[in-house]
Order: structure tokens, then sequence, then C-alpha cells
């Protein structure tokens, strides 16, 4: 296994992977923003300061998470692993590779937010050691409410 940092030419790859993962929630209430991207959106994106690692495995792109820095941290969303290689660690080596990197760049806390009801990602944040520092309830754009946490860690 791989992982490379994207650029924005790899906008297409990181659209499709995630297309690929947030499937799962297009029936969710309510559906997941990032079914509603564009490969555009995630190139301009790319282009004004986002970034993303594409992990892949014998030539093919199999995970991808997008993340901001700011002064202290590292800020991480979008984590997608495609259906068929979910379960063997891609997620937790993305998450090692991102926390590195935050490192690298003096960073001192890695943050995520993640739906209240998909409890099985706050259980794989929490088992690389992120804690749940806040709860909110956000307004999805549809009008619905979405309780989502903020996770921490410190690194």
């Amino acid at each position: 296994m791989g992982i490379i940092l994207a650029n924005s030419k790899d906008a297409q790859v990181v659209h499709k992977l995630m297309l690929q993962a947030f499937k799962e929630y297009e029936h969710a209430t309510p559906p997941s923003s990032a079914l509603s991207e564009t490969v555009e959106s995630i190139e301009q994106a790319l282009n004004n300061g986002q970034q993303a690692f594409i992990s892949y495995m014998e030539d093919q792109h199999v995970a991808m998470v997008r993340f901001t820095l700011s002064n202290q941290g590292i800020y991480f969303f979008r984590l997608s692993v495609i259906p068929e290689k979910q379960g063997q660690g891609l997620a937790k080596a993305l998450i090692v590779e991102l926390e590195n990197y935050a490192r690298a760049q003096g960073k001192r806390i890695s943050e995520c937010k993640v739906r209240m009801n998909v409890p099985r990602n706050i259980e794989l944040y929490r088992s690389l050691g992120y804690v749940i520092t806040k709860e909110t309830i956000g307004e999805n754009r549809n009008g619905f409410s979405l309780p989502i946490v903020t996770m921490e860690k410190k690194l």
C-alpha cells in the first residue's frame, strides 16, 4: 500500500473514491452532502488550500482523506475507503499518515466531525486516541437536524 499527497489534478480520483465510499449514505436522513460535490468543486478546493491524501494498492486507488491546516491543528473530513477494501486498516493508515504530516508541520491537534448516528466511525477514531470534545446539532441545507460530534486528538 502506498499513500500520496494529492494535487488539484487528482480531483477526479478524490471525487470517485468519495462517491464510492459515501454511496451507503445516499438514503440517510439527511443524505451526505459529500454526494453533491463535483470534480470541479473538489479541484477548486484543492487549489485554494485544501489538501488530500490518496491511498493505493497495486496501482488501484482505494482510499482518500481530505484536510485543511490551521494555526494549531489539522482538520480532516470525507475519509473514504471503497466498500470492497473496508475493514482492512486503510482508514487507520490514512489517519496515521495525516497525523505524521500534521506533526511535521508543527501542528498539535487533529480534529474531525462525525455524525452521531454512525457509531462505527466514532469507535474507529476512539480506537486511535480521539475523544469527543463537543456535541452539536447541525442544520443540513435540506432543513434536517443532524447530531454531530467533534472529536480531537492531541498530537
